[in-house]
């Protein structure tokens, strides 16, 4: 018994070293596409499409610090030679800042809200309920998509005008709250997902609703993050209607006020690159902070 153990603890012995030579080997080879070194010119490509998609903002900085005559000279500065950090002070003289700030705060705030509540119940309504008339209502909420909202500026503004809602958040938010868009990212997020959770959630005794906040809802949160960062850019950079329903500056929000400091006859150019600065600046902290979050998101749902 001793000699048949000892033999095959030879056996196994050898097959273990044969295996070890053949990943030595292996790992030994070079592999293909790699011999005479890397692929250095695709780090090259990438290098300078990543300088060619970052200059624009690189540009808006350097502007920010130089003076008008600088900007506005035949000879193009590629870096001022004093720095003009007075310009962003000068933000402050020229727009009421923190409160358009403030404004902008509270549109996102409360569209994103608001989009991911309406479009949440609606797209598993039209995903995974059935009643009379879904597919009409479905045509018409998807037909808002084909119509550009230049359309119906002119009915909303009446709309908000009747309502004493001009010059308020409330007439800024309003057309916001709910998206065809949103719905149907949501009802393809529940569409995609297998029917046997509702019934094994059914079987337990759930009602329509838990099965939707308890099941559903759980398995959707890289679409209502798609949902979240598509509504929360769309608002703060919102321009065209909170001009139409603002008139006064304290009540605008910052994409609105940027626009007041553009005039016919004059441009401060280095002002208005610092406005915006501060402006991009809390999305962009927020784009830092949840970067990953961000695009595990925007891979989950396909969206580009």
């Amino acid at each position: 018994m001793t000699g048949i153990i000892e033999a095959h603890g030879s056996k196994l012995t050898a097959a273990t070293k044969a295996v070890s030579r053949t990943r030595s080997r292996v790992r030994a080879e070079p592999r293909p596409g790699r011999r005479g070194g890397s692929h250095w010119w695709i780090h090259v490509v990438l290098g300078v499409g990543g300088f060619v998609m970052a200059f624009p903002f690189l540009w808006q900085i350097i502007m920010a610090l130089s003076t008008n005559a600088q900007v506005t000279s035949p000879t193009p500065t590629f870096w001022p030679g004093e720095l003009q950090w007075g310009n962003f002070v000068r933000v402050f003289d020229r727009l009421p800042f923190l409160s358009q700030l403030g404004t902008s705060i509270w549109v996102t705030l409360i569209r994103t809200a608001a989009q991911i509540v309406l479009c949440t119940l609606a797209g598993y309504a039209f995903a995974r309920m059935r009643f009379r008339g879904r597919a009409v209502i479905l045509g018409i909420v998807l037909s808002i998509l084909l119509v550009p909202s230049q359309v119906y500026l002119i009915s909303q503004y009446q709309i908000v005008q009747g309502l004493g809602w001009l010059d308020t958040l409330a007439g800024i938010v309003a057309p916001g709250l709910f998206s065809a868009f949103g719905t149907f990212l949501m009802r393809t997020a529940f569409l995609n997902m297998p029917a046997e959770l509702e019934e094994a959630a059914r079987m337990d005794g759930a009602n329509p609703f838990q099965t939707f906040w308890r099941i559903m809802l759980p398995l959707a949160r890289p679409s209502i993050s798609v949902l979240a960062i598509t509504t929360v850019l769309w608002s703060w950079n919102e321009l065209l209607w909170p001009l139409v329903v603002s008139t006064r500056a304290e009540d605008m929000p910052l994409a609105a006020g940027l626009a007041t400091l553009s005039s016919d006859r004059t441009i401060d150019y280095p002002l208005l690159m610092a406005a915006s600065l501060m402006a991009m600046a809390p999305v962009l902290i927020m784009f830092i902070v949840l970067q990953r979050r961000v695009i595990d998101g925007l891979a989950s749902s396909g969206l580009k």
